[in-house]
């Protein structure tokens, strides 16, 4: 989870499933986003008075913000513009400190009840972290619209109970944040929701997210933050991780993929054309607009052509001429 999110990223060269709506397709990308605010420099409204920097490390949402709209990776990562919270984003953030808090107790006292009880303690630390969130219900006096925010925030933890059995599971670890250096000097970083460990040594990655589960045909596309995490793992580990598991909270749904070495030396070299493209784009200053269904959820349409805005002035000096980083894209 690039924190605690979630929401997935976007897979190369593809965007959201064609079927998902366009509205849960955005506030999954957006859960993602929040889950990477602690992980990649430059995402969230604090970041804004910050200088500028070129980019320095690859995560998965920040990946997905590229092949989805090069513009858009520019406004969160190098313009660093604010973004404001959005309900299904912040629930999501919300139920994952829900599941991540829970394993703190015992495993008999990992209960539905329990878990329902840690809501609104979470809600509070979220919103004492995060005082922009107090925006999100501003409008809504009685408190009828929070909660039934809170309400579906519930019925997602209590369907998690469905998947998977917490009085069974120990994590090894939860929330972690990972680091690893390829040897072309390309950093890949991540938080990953949960790692579990066997006896045997065997790992496996899971990751929650409170979307509905994509369509058997666009699994793969589903899989490829999952795959970024697995290939930190074993660049920084030497170990590939035994399985990689989706958790999917909206519909009921768990989807797995043992990876092997020849897989994740794909996502090595699809990421490396990846931060090539992104590397030319922040020498030359091209970052073109690419319009999709989900520009009508983007929060910087005042800022983009499509919409007859103007970028700010770049902040970064300008390098080489070369060509667009658009058309290096059929290299990932």
């Amino acid at each position: 989870m690039e924190t605690s999110t979630e929401g997935g990223a976007v897979a190369p060269g593809s965007g959201p499933t064609p079927e998902a709506p366009a509205q849960e397709a955005a506030a999954q990308d957006a859960a993602s986003a929040e889950a990477v605010t602690a992980a990649v420099a430059g995402v969230g409204p604090e970041a804004a008075s910050r200088p500028a920097v070129p980019p320095s490390s690859l995560s998965p949402s920040r990946a997905g913000d590229f092949m989805r709209c090069p513009l858009l990776y520019r406004f969160r990562v190098i313009d660093r513009l604010p973004e404001k919270p959005s309900e299904a984003a912040t629930r999501g953030t919300l139920v994952h400190a829900v599941l991540e808090r829970l394993f703190d107790a015992p495993a008999a006292e990992r209960t539905v009840p329990r878990a329902r009880a840690l809501l609104p303690e979470q809600w509070d630390r979220l919103r004492e972290a995060r005082p922009e969130l107090a925006e999100l219900f501003a409008d809504d006096p009685d408190g009828e619209r929070l909660a039934r925010w809170l309400a579906e925030a519930e019925r997602l933890v209590e369907r998690w109970f469905t998947l998977e059995d917490p009085t069974r599971l120990e994590p090894a670890e939860r929330e972690l944040f990972l680091e690893a250096e390829l040897d072309s000097g390309l950093r890949l970083r991540g938080i990953i929701d949960r790692v579990d460990v066997a006896p045997t040594g065997e790992v496996r990655i899971v990751d929650y997210k409170t979307g509905r589960a994509p369509r058997p045909e666009y699994a793969e596309d589903a899989l490829f933050q999952m795959k970024f995490y697995a290939l930190v793992v074993w660049r920084l580990k030497g170990v590939v991780p035994r399985r990689l598991q989706l958790v999917y909270l909206g519909s009921g749904d768990v989807l797995t993929y043992d990876p092997v070495p020849a897989d994740l030396e794909r996502v090595e070299r699809r990421l490396l054309a990846l931060w090539e493209a992104i590397r030319l784009a922040t020498e030359t200053g091209d970052w073109r607009p690419r319009p999709t269904k989900l520009c009508g959820w983007c929060d910087h349409q005042a800022h983009c052509p499509e919409f007859g805005g103007t970028p700010p002035p770049y902040p970064l000096p300008l390098g080489r001429s070369a060509e667009p980083a658009q058309g290096r894209m059929g290299a990932d």
